[in-house]
């Protein structure tokens, strides 16, 4: 019966070695974050019903208390909310107790697996797209922490440009015999902040976008990844369970082991392979939104740049039209392009 339920699983269960997956933190930073993420989601005591019964639960009725092994030193016979209470007490012991199980399967396989001497399910080609996508992640916010700068180079030439322009606005009233050099300076500073703003706004929008993409999209994913690695490891924990126990010695009541371990097993495996389900298809799409969102940007960059140093304003403010970015008016309380990042 074991063997019928463990043959049905779509990927392999393959050995894992000392040096058997490449990380490029040291194995000691790697082990030690990886315990961290298995002991990260603690049990949630807020909410409690009066039924016992968590994950895995019978839930039959209330968990028996100490409290409740103990003669009452009161002749007031106990309450209803002395009774809710207890219910509640025992529930969230139920809860602290199963989680505790959990965690330390969980943690006997990591370090089975990290030492050589257990197994992993791996599903080889879902695990390279996710290890393409953390990369990917990873070079995005590097192209974000450029633009931010380049925005920040940009804003603070536009300062220096216009306080330029003012200067020598100033200097041609007050120059006769230079009035004229003066003042088709300060009309190019002019027309050059007037380019610059237009080229800022174009470049935020930019940045925005990526911005969108690197720490909502692309982390909502990621999220959905760390939540399928958990349970598959949890999934071989129970899974070595049950395969042990199966291998075990018999005695009188290894036949309800055996029942409820490969119960637990199969509920984690349900759970397993749902959310390896949910994680490609959240990559799918992510590829999808990726390929069309960063089409339009690298095109507004492109074009918006070209025309800025091309000293094209028409087609400088096209562009901006062509991708429906407006800019702030002079004098309007939203924050300034710079403030909005």
């Amino acid at each position: 019966m074991t063997d019928g339920i463990l043959g049905k699983a779509a990927t392999m269960e393959i050995p894992i070695h000392g040096n058997g997956e490449a990380r490029q933190l040291p194995e000691d930073d790697g082990l030690e974050q990886d315990l961290q993420q298995v002991m990260v989601s603690g049990p949630n005591l807020n909410e409690t019903s009066i039924v016992s019964g968590g994950y895995g639960g019978s839930g039959d009725g209330l968990i028996p208390t100490g409290s409740g092994r103990h003669p009452s030193h009161s002749t007031t016979p106990a309450g209803p909310g002395d009774e809710v209470a207890r219910g509640i007490a025992g529930e969230k012991f139920d809860i602290v107790k199963k989680w505790g199980i959990n965690t330390y399967k969980c943690t006997k396989q990591l370090l089975s697996e990290r030492f050589g001497r257990g197994s992993r399910t791996v599903d080889l080609e879902l695990e390279l797209q996710i290890e393409l996508l953390r990369e990917t992640k990873r070079k995005y916010e590097s192209v974000l922490q450029l633009g931010r700068a380049l925005t920040a180079h940009l804003y603070s030439l536009l300062q220096t440009q216009h306080a330029l322009g003012d200067a020598f606005a100033d200097l041609s009233q007050k120059s006769p015999e230079l009035q004229e050099e003066f003042g088709y300076n300060a009309e190019t500073q002019k027309l050059l902040c007037k380019n610059g703003e237009t080229l800022l706004g174009a470049v935020n929008f930019f940045v925005s976008s990526i911005n969108t993409l690197v720490t909502k999209t692309m982390e909502d994913t990621l999220m959905t990844v760390k939540q399928y690695e958990a349970a598959r490891l949890e999934y071989d924990a129970y899974r070595t369970d049950l395969e042990e126990l199966s291998l075990g010695p018999r005695d009188a009541g290894t036949h309800g082991r055996l029942e409820s371990a490969q119960a637990t097993f199969q509920a984690h495996r349900d759970k397993y392979e749902k959310l390896r389900g949910d994680v490609a298809i959240k990559l799918k799409f992510l590829e999808e939104n990726k390929i069309k969102v960063m089409h339009k940007q690298l095109l507004l960059f492109h074009n918006a740049v070209s025309a800025y140093f091309a000293g094209n304003q028409k087609q400088l403010e096209q562009t901006l039209q062509q991708f429906n970015i407006k800019l702030r008016p002079p004098g309007a309380e939203k924050p300034s392009w710079l403030e909005e990042q």
